[in-house]
């Protein structure tokens, strides 16, 4: 009778301190909900989370560029050929256009947060193992990984579209998007003196640091957001295809812009490749060097997207193929100096903003109720265009050298122009 007694008294203790454990929870999530910033649609970002945003994209992005100055040094460790080194780059921007593909769209089904902090972790482990490689496989295999779980940004830039006052949509997509361009130019000056300084596997192992450091970022300011679609994932993806099958515009603006990201990936999936010949006889440093000079244009986005509702989406994606059409004819005129390499990497990244920042603000206000799927939409399509164009930049280099390279990233170009001449969109 006694232990009957006990027992009871126990059980009855486990129950309420289980009870009040989850008051304790329910209330400690409340307070929590109640500091983050909640977000209503067409009513306003608070700068504080557009720049957190910004900061964060350009971080994650980044894991998808550290590669580009280190190929050179990869492929003396590893004893494999240029082309095999290439394939690197290629393999991140496959994974890249994968995660676009099948992991965007989740942001309107699934909570945005949780995705983004499943993908920062994933991430991290892949550039460890990235580091630890040792076998070109591996590497292709993890680079491939790392891509898809890197496509964060893609996640902001519709929250930026989403839930901004409509007169200010296209000017913080612009500001997220600085960020992300920053990103990926300021990734290759880090890694460029990183992998000169410490190795191009440190590099990566610092790379798995700062996903930890975003994850802890993103838990602790990124709120909830309501979801944009109410059903299952294959239904969500069938209205992925019906988007793209049944909006022209949405086809026309990523088309456009893919061909202008693939001639700017032309010039940077073989630029260490053609300063570690002569007259530059250059490193990994010299690479990371010229990457800085493109960040000047990067930080001109959030101004070219002030410019999109007075010029129009197609006058800025003209502008932009012309200006990587010049770029194309000074670097293939004054390839072999210094000062013409710059002007042409700043000139062709400028003439990329025109067009992306353009075109996907367009694709995203066609059908801003479904702002994930349509960015999946434009940024796979994108990203397709930039993997195209570093794989034909990598075979024209082995068989024609930089001239080559030069033909590759001016015929991208004037494709991109002439999608804009004969269409008044």
């Amino acid at each position: 009778m006694r232990k009957e007694k006990v027992f009871v008294t126990l059980h009855y203790v486990s129950e309420e301190f289980s009870l009040n454990t989850n008051r304790f929870r329910n209330r400690t999530e409340e307070i929590t909900e109640r500091k983050m910033i909640q977000l209503k649609e067409n009513n306003g970002i608070p700068r504080s989370l557009l720049l957190t945003m910004a900061v964060i994209a350009g971080l994650t992005v980044a894991n998808c560029y550290y590669n580009q100055p280190l190929l050179e040094m990869i492929r003396h460790d590893l004893g494999i050929s240029q082309h095999s080194a290439n394939l690197i780059t290629v393999a991140t921007q496959i994974g890249y256009a994968l995660g676009l593909c099948f992991l965007i769209p989740m942001g309107d089904l699934y909570s945005r947060r949780r995705i983004i902090v499943t993908n920062m972790t994933v991430a991290a482990i892949m550039a460890i193992i990235i580091a630890l490689a040792h076998n070109v496989w591996l590497l292709w295999g993890a680079s491939l990984f790392l891509g898809a779980c890197s496509v964060i940004p893609q996640f902001f830039i519709p929250i930026a579209g989403q839930y901004s006052a409509p007169k200010n949509k296209s000017r913080n997509m612009g500001i997220v998007l600085s960020g992300l361009l920053t990103g990926i130019l300021a990734s290759r000056v880090i890694s460029g003196y990183v992998g000169d300084w410490l190795g191009w596997r440190e590099m990566f192992l610092i790379a798995a640091v700062v996903m930890l450091i975003c994850m802890a970022l993103t838990l602790k300011i990124i709120p909830e957001m309501k979801r944009n679609y109410i059903g299952s994932y294959k239904g969500l993806m069938v209205t992925v295809f019906e988007i793209f099958a049944y909006h022209p515009r949405i086809r026309l603006y990523s088309i456009r812009a893919a061909f202008g990201f693939g001639s700017m990936m032309a010039i940077w999936s073989c630029l260490a490749f053609r300063l570690a010949q002569a007259p530059f006889f250059s490193g990994s440093e010299m690479v990371g060097t010229l990457g800085a000079c493109g960040i000047a244009g990067a930080l001109a986005a959030s101004g070219i997207g002030k410019l999109v509702p007075r010029y129009g989406i197609r006058k800025l994606s003209l502008y932009g193929a012309v200006l990587q059409i010049v770029a194309w004819s000074i670097a293939n005129l004054y390839g072999d100096t210094y000062a013409g390499l710059i002007i042409a990497i700043i000139l062709v990244d400028i003439g990329l903003q025109c067009q992306q920042l353009s075109n996907q603000s367009g694709c995203i206000q066609e059908i801003p109720e479904a702002a994930n799927r349509a960015n999946t939409i434009f940024m796979t399509t994108y990203f397709i265009g930039g993997s195209l164009g570093t794989y034909c930049a990598g075979i024209a280099w082995t068989q024609i050298g930089w001239l080559g390279v030069c033909t590759v990233g001016m015929v991208f170009a004037i494709i991109s122009l002439c999608i804009s001449v004969c269409n008044r969109k």
